[in-house]
């Protein structure tokens, strides 16, 4: 800690289509955070992998300025540090990033949400927003995802996963058992990819065939997803054992469904907070959430996305996202905001969550002493 201020990292950028969006996320992030509590030192990952640090690495990753020759953050060191390389020689002389209390990583989708950087932080012992490496990665993986769901009774729509090995060997045999146990219009996804990166909907085999050749640019797993006609309904979760949701939101997408462009790009996309619901149906949604969250050991903080049919009004959980969106659009922090906390408070509270999980985990021992073993 530095003159009482906690010495917080923020991570962002990545090797993962939602490089862009972390990079925005992570702007209003310490934008938002108090400079009289926190020391920001902000650390910048690169579509090729480089990890860079300093004053300028957000203009340096937006390509505002010129790339510094420094190749950071390889490894890590004792004492809660990440090592700073003035070269790429593996020899090169080394100097620390400096102590970190807590790290507060606004990465999304693969190489960052998945569990990957999770890994990283816990190796080297550090304090970091958010959930763990299990939670991450199973999140991220939604085809892992909706059998953990479904293992815990929480309702998820009828879904084939695919390899893509497959699909591109036997294209008209899969194919034919999609149509067999699905009917159009039917959801494709990467199975691990957020933002809507690479989901498009299909109403016909042709453009079925499209769709998976383009979800199979992103991941080697692929989710066909029943399609209906639903109300698209989110709900923020916060906290660690004993998480609370907010109230739920709706959102109105600008084109046919919730996309990238409908996200980002557009800028037109309705969101209503709170969700015009009835009193039992916001309860079941917020219920709902905390039970996804708990059912893949969730920490700090999370999205849970549901559908709602709307002839029947069932309701169907879709997926959680464990590093939602923070950008000024973004429903995470939008619906607690209408749910009584600030943005400033929320990063107040999400550090906290941190350090109180990386406190409870200082009460597993890892050593375990073999005299004593029967």
């Amino acid at each position: 800690m530095t003159n009482n201020k906690l010495r917080v990292g923020v991570i962002f950028g990545g090797k993962s289509g939602e490089h862009e969006v972390s990079l925005v996320s992570a702007q209003n992030v310490m934008d938002a955070m108090d400079k009289s509590k926190y020391e920001i030192a902000p650390i910048g990952i690169t579509k090729a992998g480089l990890w860079l640090s300093g004053e300028r690495v957000m203009k340096q990753l937006a390509g505002e300025t010129t790339m510094p020759p420094q190749l950071t953050a390889r490894a890590v060191e004792s004492a809660r540090s990440l090592v700073s390389f003035l070269d790429d020689s593996v020899a090169a002389k080394s100097s620390s990033l400096g102590a970190l209390d807590v790290i507060f990583p606004v990465l999304h989708g693969p190489m960052g949400e998945d569990g990957t950087a999770q890994g990283l932080f816990e190796l080297a012992d550090l304090p970091y927003v958010g959930c763990g490496v299990t939670a991450s990665a199973a999140a991220m993986d939604k085809a892992l995802a909706k059998d953990i769901f479904k293992a815990n009774g929480l309702p998820v729509l009828p879904h084939l996963s695919i390899l893509r090995k497959d699909w591109q060997r036997q294209a008209d045999t899969i194919i034919a058992k999609i149509e067999a146990e699905l009917s159009y219009p039917v959801f494709v996804k990467p199975a691990n990819m957020g933002s809507s990166v690479g989901i498009n909907k299909a109403d016909n085999a042709a453009e079925l065939r499209l769709a998976l050749d383009e979800a199979a640019q992103f991941d080697r797993r692929l989710i066909v997803e029943q399609g209906i006609a639903a109300r698209e309904i989110e709900v923020s979760v916060l906290g660690n054992d004993d998480p609370i949701a907010s109230a739920p939101g709706e959102v109105i997408p600008s084109r046919e469904f919730y996309s990238y462009a409908a996200k980002y790009i557009d800028d037109s996309s309705d969101l209503l907070i709170p969700a015009p619901l009835t009193p039992a149906q916001s309860e079941a949604f917020r219920e709902m959430a905390a039970r996804a969250f708990q059912a893949l050991d969730g920490a700090g903080l999370a999205r849970v996305d549901f559908l709602m049919d709307k002839e029947s009004g069932q309701i169907y959980l879709n997926e959680i996202n464990t590093m939602p969106g923070f950008t000024a659009i973004s429903m995470y922090p939008k619906l607690w905001e209408a749910s009584g906390i600030s943005y400033a408070d929320l990063i107040d509270r999400l550090i906290e969550l941190a350090l109180e999980r990386h406190t409870d985990k200082q009460q597993t021992t890892s050593f375990f002493d073999v005299s004593n073993a029967a």
